[in-house]
């Protein structure tokens, strides 16, 4: 399907919640049985999908699910050119395997003492404003997980990032004990020290698609009703589904190319009734039938 035809091919890695009654779905911090897969998208494509019990958060034992899901595009011989995930993939050793497996990667950071202090430290702030609210952006050189680092006692030397930070005035008024300001902070880990800071928080937000392709799969293609009892069969299933999933993006893309009433971004229900289930009836005209197609179709009869 020529998805990965493409050189530079993004990333997008995030876990979903699959809420169930089935017989081995655990309770998770949501408080509802389900499962909590990770997945892995680039474009509007599902590359990888790794099935894992509600009771494993999205932070547990991730680092290994990353690395397979890495693992199996280089065993295809694809090459990936960035890798982003949101605040739950901000573990010492998903940060690692990015840095070494990808050419760049983002990946919004987790507020905590060690991060608040580094934000303390930037100097220099960019004002922006609009209609809604007025932001201020800046950067600094960050080493993150010092203690990780220590207590595991590893050898090689830690690696020192780009913190790319968005403050927004609180409402409130309340006061970071840290940084000494009443605002929200909003921060991104990246290797990349080209971008400009207005460009890195761009090209991290269009992430925000993956939550849409959840959306798709859950209620187009049956992930918010897996049918069996069992987790290794209900993957087997979300595999399947997925598969279709990128077979249907495929063929809505080819067939919006030819026929002006469809559009690339068409849902499956909306595909089904301007493409499958249209009005028809067999006329008889001239000792002949023909099949009177209505709506401004452009098909041929």
């Amino acid at each position: 399907m020529q998805v990965f035809s493409e050189r530079e091919l993004v990333l997008d890695y995030d876990n979903t919640f699959i809420f169930n009654n089935k017989a081995d779905s655990a309770n998770t911090y949501k408080k509802a049985y389900g499962y909590c897969p990770g997945i892995g998208i680039t474009g509007k494509h599902v590359v990888y999908a790794e099935n894992r019990n509600g009771n494993s958060d999205v932070r547990t034992l991730q680092d290994q699910t990353v690395s397979r899901m890495f693992d199996l595009l280089e065993q295809h011989h694809i090459k990936i050119k960035a890798f982003r995930a949101d605040s739950g993939s901000c573990l010492y050793e998903v940060i690692k395997l990015a840095n070494e497996r990808a050419n760049r990667f983002y990946i919004k950071a987790r507020m905590n003492a060690a991060l608040a202090r580094a934000i303390s430290q930037i100097e220099s702030w960019e004002k922006i404003e609009s209609l809604e609210e007025t932001m201020y952006r800046g950067e600094i050189k960050y080493t993150p997980f010092v203690k990780t680092h220590r207590e595991l006692k590893k050898a090689e030397p830690l690696q020192t990032y780009r913190l790319v930070v968005t403050k927004t005035k609180r409402k409130d008024r309340q006061v970071n004990l840290f940084t000494n300001e009443a605002y929200i902070y909003s921060a991104i880990i990246t290797n990349d020290w080209d971008m400009s800071n207005d460009n890195i928080v761009f090209f991290y937000n269009q992430r925000g698609t993956v939550e849409k392709e959840f959306d798709v799969l859950k209620n187009d293609f049956g992930w918010n009703h897996v049918p069996f009892s069992k987790l290794e069969q209900n993957t087997v299933f979300l595999l399947f589904t997925a598969m279709c999933r990128n077979l249907y993006q495929y063929i809505i893309t080819g067939f919006s190319k030819t026929y002006k009433n469809l559009k690339a971004n068409f849902r499956i229900k909306k595909f089904i009734f301007r493409f499958i289930c249209i009005p028809a009836k067999w006329i008889k005209t001239a000792r002949q039938y023909k099949l009177k197609i209505y709506g401004n179709i452009h098909f041929k009869t």
